[in-house]
């Protein structure tokens, strides 16, 4: 193919972008999700998978779900092992439960099948159709307020504490002093409008780590026979003979609601919703998703989903899929050259994220506030997504507030029935939790 006929593929001139602009976007998203290379198999280890071939799964299995998402479904949003699904599967299934790794790796391929078969059927596509658009919004600024967290919590701006829950973190730790030094480096490149301003920002406050000597590099070679260790492990018929119902609901509801409200909030950000508050190819998008997740479990990894930190890149002017073709090529290198990305601190990275968040919270604007049942359901989303560090729960408040206060004020027919059902299915949840925990 032709530069051209690429651009015409990648709908460059339509969306307003160019190379430039979407491999700094590209570069942009990969820097703020790369942590996800050295954190997955760490919580992976726990369930007694070998690191360096969890590692290598994690890689493969970002890059695949990247690749597909930019060339079949043209968006800009990445794929990788999910943060929540990849710890439910170490400690809650498998240490938790006695359930071997190998079963729980059936359990993620089975839930992957069946995202799948929902796709096909169009269910999904139903449910994402069912979330209210007086909730697109909130959904994206509560996304906002959770990346933010993130940011705060690996910066060291913010620290855990057992009477206030959070606190002031230590100002005077050289790593939380790097990451402030990076929140108002990538603030005044913004400032003066500079396009490349978070990947300048975090390369530079890496750079700055280094120099003080607070980047800690430990090399570890690739060894295929090692990296290979978990690929084809999966033992699906083992799942059948544990309590596997529970299991695979678990990866299924958290994975579609965590990817909606990734989905939601990232086409929010990037101005892809049409305006019939329609998501374009949304029957790509999600089975690029439920694809991912099958050559997760084949590889040897936990569910994979689609990232938040994908509106770094949205913010950094990514509109296309090209976006994520960088992203995906990105996590390829990485599985031969992972101790270099193992140099770039959490203290670089996070800034990066906070300043997204502040951008996505901006969407609260858009929030009808005037109206009870909006504004009170829109706030309950905002709020929960990060005070639960959950997407799925703030989703499921919101949706929740949002039918009953519509059956209360008689409204109750200016909404389908797939609203009242989700609305039903989240309570039901919400009691199930509230029996077992």
């Amino acid at each position: 193919m032709t530069v051209k006929s690429l651009e015409k593929f990648f709908r460059f001139e339509e969306l307003g972008t160019n190379w430039r602009t979407e491999t700094l976007a590209g570069v942009t998203t990969f820097l703020t999700m790369a942590y996800i290379i050295f954190v997955n198999p760490s919580i992976l280890q726990a369930a007694g998978m070998p690191v360096m071939a969890t590692t290598a799964a994690t890689c493969i299995s970002a890059a695949f779900g990247s690749l597909l998402m930019g060339l079949y479904a043209r968006y800009p949003i990445a794929l990788a092992p999910g943060m929540g699904l990849n710890a439910y599967f170490a400690y809650t299934v498998v240490v938790g439960m006695g359930v071997p790794w190998e079963t729980a790796l059936g359990a993620v391929f089975i839930s992957g099948v069946a995202f799948i078969v929902l796709t096909f059927s169009g269910i999904r596509q139903l449910i994402l159709a069912a979330l209210p658009p007086e909730l697109y919004a909130a959904v994206a600024a509560g996304i906002g307020l959770f990346i933010a967290l993130i940011g705060f919590r690996n910066s060291g701006i913010i620290a855990p504490d057992p009477q206030t829950t959070v606190t002031l973190g230590n100002l005077k730790d050289p790593n939380t002093l790097l990451a402030v030094f990076g929140l108002l480096l990538i603030g005044v490149l913004m400032a003066w409008r500079v396009r490349a301003a978070m990947l300048i920002g975090i390369l530079v406050t890496t750079a700055a780590g280094w120099v003080f000597g607070l980047v800690q590099w430990q090399p570890q070679w690739l060894r295929w026979s090692e990296a290979t260790a978990t690929m084809g492990r999966l033992d699906i018929p083992g799942i059948l003979r544990v309590g596997f119902l529970e299991i695979i609901f678990v990866f299924l509801f958290v994975d579609l609601f965590d990817n909606i409200g990734t989905l939601v909030g990232v086409a929010k950000k990037g101005g892809l919703i049409d305006s019939q508050n329609r998501i374009p190819r949304v029957e790509k998008i999600l089975f690029t998703d439920a694809t991912a997740t099958v050559v997760s479990s084949l590889t040897g990894t936990s569910t994979v989903v689609s990232y938040i930190e994908s509106a770094a890149g949205i913010v950094a002017g990514g509109r296309s899929g090209f976006t994520a073709v960088v992203v995906g090529m990105l996590f390829l290198a990485a599985l031969f050259v992972a101790p270099v990305v193992g140099a770039i601190p959490a203290a670089a990275t996070a800034p990066a994220l906070i300043i997204v968040g502040s951008l996505m919270v901006s969407t609260v604007g858009e929030i009808q506030w005037s109206d009870p049942v909006v504004g009170l359901s829109a706030f309950l989303t905002m709020v929960t997504i990060p005070l639960t560090f959950s997407i799925a729960n703030g989703i499921a408040f919101g949706f929740v507030a949002y039918a009953l206060l519509r059956i209360l004020r008689g409204e109750f027919r200016k909404v389908g029935w797939l609203v009242y059902l989700l609305a039903a299915l989240f309570i039901a949840r919400f009691v199930y939790l509230g029996a077992s925990g």
